[in-house]
Formats: structure tokens, C-alpha cells, sequence
């Protein structure tokens, strides 16, 4: 093999890093875990080098690069340059890497944060259910109407209602039961 035109410590890693691993391919198993060994170093550096604002995720793919040799073995032809191969590998879970890190941070993106929700709420809606809501307690007579807008949209006790109403508070009661079936009634008729 002609190891020339590499650097002295890349040279010394392929002479290296080629003997442990054709001696593991053989079935040497303690070769193979030096293979393995000596390119984790090797990659963990070559991805720190470009990763340098996801240091926390260097170690997922340094083992997913690892998992994807160990795999991809089998393709490794013994006449060709073992850095060539092992950098092709690197290169492309370096790309899975970088497209799903941009996937997440386009969906993560604040500006665009909002935009699958634009038409989730609109300001018509509410008030068209006030408006709709207004219309059929028109339709009640007062001793209803009264105690459900009090009661269940203001929100006030049944003393208080009775206060405001001038009704009894057994008659606000009455008159809420009574209001919303009344109500309920229109609406199924209506639909």
C-alpha cells in the first residue's frame, strides 16, 4: 500500500488501524476491539473538530459510526485505503446527523414557531359565540335569563344573583335549571 501521499500520523493510523482490522475481520476478536478502540479516538476527534456547538451529541454518533462499520464490514475490499472507507461512513452519518438536527431546529425555529397554528383559534369565533349566546337568552324570559348570565357567565354566587335579581335564592336556582334546559331544548330544535 502507498502511504506517501498521506501525513506521517494519518499514515501510521492506516497502517495501524488496517492490521487490527483485517486481523478482526479474519476473526481475530482482540485485534478487532483494538480496531475499534483506536478509531474511536481517531473519530471522536474528527467530530469534535466539526461539531463544535453539539459536543453533546459527538459520543450518539461516534457510536452510530462505530455500529455502522461494524455493519458495513462485510463491503470493506482489503486492496483500498481503510481512512477512505472509514471517512465515507463518517461523512454520511455526519449528513443523517445534520438533517435531522436541522429538521429539529426548524421545528423548534421561534420564528416560525406559530405558523402550523394560525388557524387553529380566530378572534370571530368567540365572538360569534357571544353573539349567538346573547341571542338565544333574548328568547327567555327574565326569571332565566337573569340567573344564568349572573350565575354561569358572571360567575357570582346564588346569594349574590339573589341580590342583584331581587329574586329569592331558591328562584335563581329554579331559574337556572329551568333557563338551561329551556336552552338546551333550542338548541337540538335548531339543529
Amino acid at each position: 500500500m502507498n502511504t506517501g501521499s498521506l501525513s506521517p500520523s494519518v499514515a501510521v493510523a492506516e497502517i495501524t488501524l488496517k492490521q487490527c482490522f483485517v486481523a478482526g475481520l479474519a476473526g481475530d476478536a482482540l485485534e478487532y476491539r483494538r480496531f475499534l478502540d483506536g478509531l474511536s479516538g481517531h473519530m471522536r476527534a474528527y467530530l469534535r473538530r466539526r461539531l463544535p456547538r453539539a459536543q453533546d451529541d459527538v459520543e450518539d454518533i461516534l457510536q452510530e459510526i462505530l455500529l455502522a462499520v461494524h455493519n458495513a464490514r462485510h463491503t470493506y475490499h482489503d486492496g483500498q485505503p481503510l481512512t477512505a472507507w472509514l471517512h465515507a461512513i463518517a461523512r454520511y452519518k455526519l449528513m443523517d446527523f445534520f438533517r435531522a438536527h436541522s429538521r429539529r431546529e426548524a421545528l423548534h425555529d421561534p420564528i416560525n414557531a406559530d405558523d402550523d397554528r394560525i388557524f387553529v383559534a380566530s378572534d370571530v369565533e368567540p365572538a360569534d359565540a357571544r353573539r349567538d349566546i346573547s341571542r338565544l337568552l333574548d328568547t327567555l324570559p327574565d326569571r332565566h335569563r337573569l340567573p344564568i348570565v349572573f350565575v354561569k357567565l358572571q360567575g357570582l354566587s346564588v346569594a349574590e344573583a339573589s341580590r342583584a335579581t331581587g329574586l329569592s335564592e331558591s328562584a335563581v336556582k329554579v331559574g337556572v335549571h329551568r333557563g338551561l334546559k329551556a336552552l338546551a331544548a333550542r338548541i337540538r330544535g335548531e339543529a
